[in-house]
């Protein structure tokens, strides 16, 4: 725009973004892979489940049988 009034030129742009609003998800305790509040902590080692503990990750519980960390299933 040569003068500043909005006549100059046409640009190669459709004028609209590329971003959409949308969140990519996955992020810390939230998106399409959080695991929610149900479900299973189960032992890799001998598959031992007990049930998902409200606010406590499985990572942070021992396995009742042979003291391992649990994993979520």
């Amino acid at each position: 725009m040569p003068r500043g009034d909005g006549t100059g030129p046409a640009g190669p742009g459709s004028g609209q973004g590329r971003q959409s609003k949308r969140g990519q998800g996955g992020g810390r305790m939230g998106g399409p892979s959080s695991a929610g509040p149900g479900g299973f902590c189960e032992c890799p080692k001998c598959k031992t489940k007990v049930p998902h503990r409200f606010a406590v990750p499985c990572t942070d519980m021992k396995c009742p049988k042979c003291g391992l960390s649990m994993v979520r299933v």
